[in-house]
Parts: structure tokens; C-alpha cells; sequence
């Protein structure tokens, strides 16, 4: 029987073992952790949001410049394939008010149990507390060198394979273990990696003190940001001390980061009535009571909270303006200079990883034939909303079907590509 290791047991690792066991192949799964799929644990926190119910014409382009090689994986294992799969395992899903879709029990916790009883009928082991290293170098063919794996106590010692998946993650969230450990035997193999950025992060604001302590933890109720003039995303952002967290912030992340890296600096712009436009929000500003503070009347007007205010007088460095035309402009575009985003262990996922040039339409890498990635080990990003659980799951399937096919095929290594 033929024997194929998966290392890393998160989502895309878990389902490249399904798809491997399933094909009668021989799997085990090594993880440094002493549990499997803690990372869908903490994704499950606050309910599983397992994929988003949007057509895949628009879910595409949640991808960015990705988005050519994301959809043959979608097209292999796509939101309804991944829905049908719940539902296999027990959990059937439900679509929220906002299209993203929930198991029914809103919790991560009995999909993994259900998950792990079926890998084990499968016949599917389990190495724990078990961190891969690199590779050994016997004298054979790329596919075939064994993994180097160190068990707890330090112990090297090396697991030969005919197929392997490597699916490490990124480099967020390392407490559960996804700590970018593996960048470093990648590289040294001659693997093209772009460097792990943090996405789905924070961004860095330098508040006056008065604002951060009167208002960390208080959200900003849908509001629209943009950065560079690019398209405004709408939902709630929360006020942290040291800048700012959420939904709309995250959607824009790739274009911060890219400000910051062409310019060393990115001014966000903030609409806090997103709804309005400048001329609806001046008329109604302009019937202001002559005993009215600037709080008061725009509470009164438009309904804007206290942090609202707050972030305009942030904005405007004091005072605001008490022409109506003005103010509007500041509520509609109010500038929020970005000094960086927040470290990557506070990151949801990870921007960077395994250049797409490296991989086969399969996932293999052309370099090292036999040997298959997937996850957020690739290089690319996605916004919250069931997208990055979507393409870990279907990356894991299309890695897993590649390592079947490979072996299938008598485990000969191809001809690599010119220039590879």
C-alpha cells in the first residue's frame, strides 16, 4: 500500500488526509501540537463561518490577483461541495442574514469530533507533539527523500514517504500553531517564498491620549473605509487603543499594506454616514440651534455618536468646522493617517508564502515532485467571511487528489519546466 504523510493538521492538512485515506492510500498526519485542527477551533469562536453564499463571480475577487488560480480549487471543491460536506459529517449549514454560512450548531467543536471519527475509520494515524524539521537526502529522487521529523524530546529522526502534503499554515495565530517554521527548509531547498505578512490585521493609529482612553473598545457602527481611492467597504470597525480592528479594515488590508510599503505611510479615509452623501448631510446640517454644541447638532441632524465626533475632531486636529459644507466633507471623508499594521502573531491569516510559480495546476512543487502544499502555506489572501476556510478546504482537497493522481501514475518524476 502506498504510504503518504500530511504534515500540519489544520483544515487543508485534515481534508488532503480525508481525500488520500479515501483513495486507499496509507496516511499519517504529523503535527508539533498536541491536538489536531486548533486553528478551526479558534475560528469557531464565534460561530463557524465555514464558506459565504455570494455567487462565485464576486467570491473570485475576494481573492485579489489570486483569483486565476483560486477558482480551478473553488471548481474542484466549492461552497455548495463544502456545504454538502457538513452536512455529511452531521452538520448541516445554514445561511446568515450577511450570506455567510454557519453549521447549525453555530460551533466548530462537534464538526472536528465528527471530522476526526471518520479520518479514524478511514484508518488515518495521528503523530502528535511531532515538528518536521526538513528533509533527509538519501541519494533518491526529490519525491522520495524522507522527512526529517523531531519528536518532543528533541529526537531526530526521518519518515520516508512516497507523497507528501505539507500544510503548516502561516504565520498568525503561532499559539495554535502556525508559526512560519517552515519558511526556512523551503528556502534552503531552492522554494521561491514570499515573505509572511500579517492580513486580517489591525492597523496603527496614533491617537491623542483623550481619544484612546475615552474610547477604546467602543465601535464605529457601519461606516464605510477606503485607502487610495480605491472602493469603500462598508461594516463595523472597533477603536482600539493603539488604532483600529474589524471587518472593513481587514477587506482593505492589501491596499494599506501596499501604500505603506510604496510610501512608507497610508491616510485611510473614514465616511461615517455612508449612506449620505455630502450635499444630503450638509442640508440637514445647516438648521442648527443657536444653543446647540457641535455634539449636540450633529447627534441631533444625522445621529452621530459621541466616537464618531470624536474621530472627526481627531481628524481635524481639535476644533470642527461649523460650516455645514465643511463638516459634511469631514464625515463623508475623514482622514485616519495609518503608521502600520499590527505585528503578525495578531494577525487572523497570513499574506505571502509559496509562490504560485513553484506549484503545478495540482498544488505540487515543481522541484521536489511528489510533494504537495496547501493552505495558507501558498501565497495568497483573502478577507474574513468564510473565504479563507473555503480555499484551505479546497486547496487541501485539489493537494490531496494531486498526491492520489501522483501516485496513481507510479510516482515518476516529470520533466521539470524550463527554467525551473
Amino acid at each position: 500500500m502506498a504510504r503518504a504523510v500530511v504534515v500540519g493538521g489544520g483544515p487543508a492538512g485534515l481534508m488532503a488526509a480525508e481525500v488520500l485515506a479515501a483513495g486507499g492510500v496509507e496516511v499519517t498526519v504529523y503535527e508539533h501540537m498536541p491536538s489536531v485542527g486548533r486553528k478551526l477551533l479558534l475560528a469557531g469562536r464565534g460561530g463557524l463561518n465555514l464558506t459565504h453564499s455570494e455567487p462565485v463571480e464576486s467570491f473570485l475577487t475576494r481573492y485579489g490577483a489570486s483569483a486565476p488560480r483560486v477558482a480551478p480549487l473553488l471548481d474542484a471543491f466549492g461552497p455548495d461541495a463544502l456545504r454538502v460536506w457538513a452536512a455529511g459529517l452531521g452538520e448541516p449549514t445554514f445561511v446568515g442574514s450577511s450570506g455567510r454560512v454557519f453549521p447549525e450548531s453555530f460551533r466548530a467543536t462537534p464538526l472536528l469530533r465528527a471530522w476526526l471519527r471518520r479520518l479514524a475509520d478511514l484508518g488515518v494515524r495521528f503523530e502528535l507533539r511531532q515538528r518536521w524539521v526538513g528533509w533527509g537526502d538519501d541519494g533518491h529522487a526529490p519525491g522520495a527523500r524522507p522527512l526529517c521529523v523531531a519528536a518532543t524530546g528533541g529526537t531526530v529522526r526521518e519518515v520516508p514517504a512516497d507523497a507528501v502534503v505539507f500544510a503548516l499554515g502561516g504565520a498568525s495565530w503561532p499559539r495554535v500553531g502556525s508559526d512560519g517554521g517552515w519558511v526556512a527548509p523551503f528556502t534552503e531547498a531552492g522554494v521561491a517564498v514570499s515573505a509572511l505578512r500579517p492580513a486580517n490585521v489591525g492597523v496603527r493609529v496614533a491617537w491623542s491620549d483623550a481619544f484612546a482612553e475615552r474610547f477604546e473598545g467602543v465601535p464605529l457602527k457601519y461606516v464605510g473605509v477606503s485607502v487610495a481611492g480605491g472602493r469603500a467597504v462598508r461594516g463595523d470597525a472597533m477603536v482600539t487603543r493603539t488604532g483600529l480592528e474589524g471587518g472593513p479594515i481587514y477587506a482593505i488590508g492589501a491596499a494599506i499594506r501596499a501604500e505603506l510599503d510604496a510610501t512608507g505611510g497610508c491616510e485611510m479615509t473614514v465616511d461615517l454616514r455612508p449612506d449620505l452623501t455630502a450635499a444630503q448631510l450638509a442640508r440637514r446640517l445647516r438648521n442648527r440651534r443657536p444653543k446647540d454644541s457641535v455634539s449636540n447638532w450633529l447627534r441631533r441632524s444625522i445621529g452621530l455618536d459621541p466616537v464618531g465626533v470624536g474621530l472627526m475632531r481627531e481628524a481635524a486636529g481639535g476644533d470642527l468646522p461649523s460650516n455645514p459644507d465643511e463638516l459634511a466633507a469631514l464625515i463623508t471623508a475623514g482622514p485616519v493617517t495609518v503608521a502600520g499594521l499590527m505585528p503578525i502573531d495578531r494577525a487572523i491569516s497570513t499574506a505571502g508564502g509559496v509562490a504560485w510559480s513553484e506549484l503545478d495546476d495540482s498544488l505540487m512543487l515543481r522541484r521536489l515532485p511528489g510533494t504537495f502544499v496547501a493552505g495558507e502555506m501558498i501565497d495568497w489572501e483573502a478577507p474574513t467571511g468564510g473565504y479563507l476556510l473555503q480555499a484551505s478546504f479546497a486547496s487541501g482537497v485539489v493537494a490531496g487528489r494531486g498526491a492520489l493522481a501522483w501516485l496513481a501514475a507510479g510516482a515518476q518524476v516529470p520533466e521539470l519546466a524550463s527554467g525551473s
